[in-house]
């Protein structure tokens, strides 16, 4: 690993580093917060997946999460959201397909199969990878924001064993009954809805043998939320699978990170919560 850049926080280290991925094949870079606990002790992680044409500071830079992981005891890892710079057509000319857009799904369509492999790089790759190097213990939870939060959901969904619990804020709920979805979906996976529903949380939830619960935060004034997040249509599906869901709508937010700097908060103290086996759930 090559580390690109470190500062002090909240008596942690954020630090950023760039590392040859066998799952995307190429560079990937990532983002760690560890909080001053990690000196003396292995820590719980928490990953954060962050939205559409994102990198791996978004989050640490404009969220204001590394003053309550301090506190907490928490490391925050955030990987970039796609691999960068790997010359396929295309890969730039979007802000929904290529970089800053993999949507934590395996593609298995030319060309974006190469090297779009961002959910075996989340749920294998990277988490080994923080263990072999940092000072983590084996708790870890998931979250994210809109395509991160789409991320969180999906791959929780389907690995609940790997995770104490899972969030979200914003998250595309139903990305296969949206027009950009389905373009999307299509581009990365092929004209095969049955492949399109392995990606999708609302779909997802009918076939849970591990009811891991759901915790979102969504603003009633985002502009993408009948269109594109759908979370009506999430607990919708939840209500008829008993699958166990908190939807909290938040009067007057929109999509942007002053909505998830508002309730980051909730998020860490939730997650924290699970990663340490508490009963109770404490929100500020």
């Amino acid at each position: 690993m090559k580390l690109l850049s470190q500062s002090k926080s909240f008596k942690g280290w954020l630090k950023r580093y760039r590392h040859a991925s066998t799952s995307v094949n190429a560079d990937m870079n990532f983002a760690i917060y560890l909080p001053p606990q990690a000196e003396s002790e292995p820590v719980p992680v928490l990953y954060w997946l962050s939205g559409l044409t994102c990198t791996e500071e978004n989050f640490v830079q404009k969220a204001g999460a590394q003053r309550i992981a301090s506190a907490l005891g928490l490391a925050l890892v955030c990987p970039d959201t796609s691999p960068r710079g790997t010359n396929l057509p295309g890969e730039d000319d979007s802000d929904y397909i290529g970089s800053g857009a993999g949507f934590y799904i395996n593609a298995t369509q030319a060309p974006w199969d190469q090297h779009y492999q961002m959910y075996d790089y989340i749920v294998d790759e990277l988490p080994a990878l923080i263990q072999q190097h940092f000072p983590v213990n084996d708790q870890q939870s998931i979250s994210g924001h809109s395509m991160g939060g789409h991320g969180a959901l999906t791959i929780a969904l389907k690995n609940p064993e790997r995770y104490c619990s899972v969030s979200a804020l914003a998250p595309i709920c139903n990305p296969s009954q949206s027009e950009l979805g389905e373009n999307i979906f299509k581009q990365y996976l092929g004209d095969d809805p049955q492949a399109w529903a392995q990606y999708d949380a609302s779909l997802l939830v009918a076939d849970a043998q591990q009811k891991l619960p759901l915790f979102i935060d969504q603003g009633d004034v985002d502009d993408l939320l009948q269109d594109m997040l759908k979370p009506d249509t999430l607990q919708a599906a939840c209500e008829a699978n008993h699958y166990p869901l908190t939807l909290r709508m938040q009067a007057g937010y929109d999509h942007s990170y002053f909505f998830v700097a508002s309730f980051i908060e909730d998020h860490l103290r939730y997650h924290e919560a699970a990663l340490r086996g508490k009963t109770e759930v404490a929100y500020y």
